[in-house]
């Protein structure tokens, strides 16, 4: 409910959610404030008719992302999130900690995409072509875990609504590339999260066909916009985003403390 129009300035997309629910095991903390104070109290019920959600936020590996209402009290959230940031947990995305500082040595780019006519062989993902659009997602990230099983449960999970996804095939039929893509409501700028192509079948524009695919049906669920973000040191990342009408909005960094002994 809180992302914006345009690109978000950084923390969480509800995309962001969504492709974290293809785990079981996912925890998503949200805080709330039944006393219209704009301070965070996570030991509040959310489901009283009373507590309002400030800010939601989940632990990424070691970084821990979150997003909060405009008026939310960002020094007691952040005081709160101590609790989460155990030693090792040294980042912060989307949250200005007191103390902390932006980190120099990733910067990420926010890029974004406006609507606009295109064509594209994208054709959108249905229940049988999910088994092509695992191996796509498999053989594109080295080490994924990404299974059949896990696509399922992303797309049963409270979010599984908010997914569109797309598939490129190469002409004898071989799945090529895949975008999946996340709305956030009619107005709402919406999220590419994750993106690949098969290594058998880069440098022939079949991710840009999925990039666009995914980025129109958005579109035309009501986006306002479309957003991506990569790491600046990724050129073959962001040469694909600007092939497909993408510019870079802003840059961002996460925030970092010093390690912990």
């Amino acid at each position: 409910m809180w992302t914006p129009a345009d690109a978000p300035a950084g923390g969480l997309h509800p995309g962001d959610v969504g492709w974290l629910l293809r785990h079981a095991d996912a925890t998503v903390h949200l805080w709330v404030d039944a006393r219209g104070t704009g301070r965070p109290d996570p030991r509040l019920d959310p489901r009283h008719d009373a507590a309002t959600p400030v800010a939601v936020g989940f632990l990424d590996g070691r970084v821990l992302r979150v997003t909060a209402a405009p008026d939310a009290d960002l020094g007691a959230l952040a005081a709160d999130a101590e609790e989460l940031l155990v030693p090792g947990n040294d980042w912060s995305d989307g949250l200005p900690v007191p103390g902390w500082h932006p980190d120099p040595k990733e910067t990420w780019l926010v890029l974004s995409w406006t609507p606009e006519p295109v064509t594209t062989r994208a054709e959108r993902v249905g229940e049988p072509d999910a088994a092509d659009r695992v191996l796509i997602h498999r053989s594109a990230f080295e080490g994924s875990t990404f299974t059949l099983k896990y696509w399922e449960r992303m797309k049963a999970s409270p979010a599984g609504h908010l997914a569109v996804e797309t598939l490129v095939r190469t002409p004898t039929g071989s799945p090529a590339a895949a975008a999946t893509g996340w709305f956030a409501g009619a107005g709402r700028c919406g999220l590419l999260e994750p993106v690949g192509t098969h290594p058998d079948h880069r440098g022939r524009g079949y991710d840009r066909d999925a990039v666009l695919g995914t980025c129109v049906a958005l579109a035309d669920r009501g986006a306002s916009a479309v957003d991506v973000v990569t790491p600046a040191r990724n050129g073959a990342a962001v040469a694909l985003y600007a092939s497909a009408g993408f510019t870079v909005v802003r840059e961002t960094q996460a925030w970092t403390r010093s390690r912990r002994s």
